[in-house]
Order: structure tokens, then sequence, then C-alpha cells
């Protein structure tokens, strides 16, 4: 089988009614959006019963929780919760954000994200589970809500808290949002990838030369894989090269250009692409045939 999955993201609480519309397109996976909070109520197992079976041998790739454990009591319980149910879903990954507090700069606020984290990794590693950072933030210097944002700051945190239960939830966009090169950064960081978040960005050079980045014309903006800047064909080379087997979930809901009802147009397109990208759309493995001189891929 392939060793990167192709899905997409959804609410948690609309994944009965969208995942049997959406398995027929070919999504592969899909990762559970809980982004607003965990309800006190939720029932695991009976959320479990009612959804695995509509997977139709799907995976949930990943669990989404972003919200600011280092400020916020309820957010940590709600990733305790999480943590401890993942396996009943059938999934290890949940993404997050490390947190923040605006109010200090990112160096400052390391004590707390150990603070914060320590228990937090050491009950992903009790329960199987891995937690990737997404990488949107910024704030070096105070105001961040997710201090999880560039290396300098991924650096300090998996220094601060040792654990292989702590990764990154990569994407390119938010390289690209900082002017970073995307490819650059994965090439050094995918050893550290759990999962990957299906967006893209395009930055308008055009715009930079003209008005810089400090005027009010946008110079960077979200994408749909295939309609930014990024080859994916890359993306998947470094990681398949570093040994990353896992999945990538389309983040839709983002694009200014494919959005309202060509959201799910845009979304199929890029799951079609991105299935070029891995390697192809159908594996065929094909044992009978010759297979070249280059030995066993594991």
């Amino acid at each position: 089988m392939f060793d990167i999955s192709i899905g997409t993201l959804i609410p948690y609480n609309a994944a009965s009614e969208m995942i049997p519309l959406l398995n027929p397109k070919g999504f592969e996976c899909y990762e559970l959006d809980f982004n607003g909070s965990v309800p006190e109520n939720v029932d695991f197992s009976a959320y479990g019963e009612e959804i695995l079976p509509r997977l139709e041998g799907r995976k949930i790739s990943a669990i989404g929780f972003y919200r600011n454990p280092i400020l916020n009591e309820s957010d940590r319980h709600g990733l305790e919760v999480l943590i401890r149910n993942a396996k009943t879903l059938g999934c290890d990954v949940i993404g997050a954000f490390a947190g923040a507090n605006p109010e200090k700069t990112i160096p400052e606020t390391i004590a707390d994200f150990k603070r914060v984290w320590e228990p937090l990794a050491a009950l992903a590693e009790e329960n199987g589970v891995r937690i990737g950072f997404e990488g949107c933030g910024g704030g070096w210097y105070g105001g961040s809500w997710n201090i999880g944002y560039c290396p300098e700051a991924w650096e300090l945190m998996f220094d601060a808290v040792n654990s292989q239960a702590l990764g990154l939830e990569w994407e390119p966009t938010h390289a690209i949002e900082g002017l970073a090169d995307p490819i650059a950064q994965l090439r050094r960081w995918a050893k550290k990838v759990v999962h990957v978040h299906g967006k893209d960005g395009t930055v308008a050079w055009d715009v930079i030369r003209e008005s810089g980045i400090n005027g009010p014309r946008p110079y960077v903006w979200n994408r749909t894989p295939g309609f930014g800047d990024t080859n994916w064909a890359d993306i998947f080379t470094i990681l398949l090269q570093s040994g990353f087997e896992g999945a990538c979930d389309i983040e839709g809901y983002h694009d200014p250009v494919h959005y309202d009802d060509m959201e799910w147009s845009a979304q199929v397109a890029s799951l079609e692409y991105l299935k070029n990208c891995r390697g192809g759309k159908v594996f065929f493995d094909a044992p009978g045939l010759y297979h070249g001189y280059q030995g066993k891929r594991k």
C-alpha cells in the first residue's frame, strides 16, 4: 500500500453526514476537527460505533484540537480527554497548537511550555498517541497564541520536552507566509513530522516588489494544494525519503479563490493532484512483473 494516505479535515460533529458523501470521491482518510471544544458529554465509544462503520475500511488519520493549553486549563483538559480516547476511534495522532502567553516572548514562554507539555507528552506516550504541533502563529516578541510556528521555536520546544510523542503537523503554508522556503524547511525537519496538512500558499512577489509587506495590499494567501506555489511531488519525495508513513489531510476552507460553492470541487481536484504527487492513485504491486534493479524498498 501507499505510505501516504490522502484525506481531508472535517468537523467531528458533521462527520456522520459528510463521510458517506466523501467516500465515493476517493478520500482515503479523515481528520476530525474538535476545534471549538471537547464537550464533557461526548461518549467516545458511542461516537466510534456511529462513525467507524461509515469509513468503510478507511481510517481516522488524526484528531485536531487547535486551542491554547498554555493559558487555558479547559484546553489542557480537552487534550487529555482526546489523548485518552483517540484509540477508541482507531487513531494515534492528534494535531494541536503548542499554545502561548501573548504577554511573553517565545523564549520566555518555554518554561510554561515545559510545565504544560511534559505531563501531556507522558500521557501521550502512555496511550500510544503522537502529538503534531500545527505551525501557524507568530509573535516572537509577544502577542502569540501558538509558539510552535518556526524552526527556532521548534528547537526550543523539543529541547525543553524531549519526547518521541511530540512532533510536527507540517504544511508549506506557514513557511510561505513567513517568506521562508518550505522545501528547505521540510528537508531539515521531516523526521519530526507526524501528520501533514494539505494546504499551500501563494506569494504575490509583484506586490512585494512594488509595495513591500507593510501596505494594505495582500501579498500572501492560503491555497488548496495544486493551486498554490509548491510542488507537492517535492514534499512527498522528502517525506518518503525520510521514512514518513501517515496521512496528508487537505485543510480546506481557507482558499480565497475556490470557496463556497467551489470548495469541494477544488478539494476533489486537490485530492487527485496529491495522489499523483505521492506516487499514484491506485496501488499496483504487480508482484509477477520486473521491479528493477534497486531491490526492496522496505
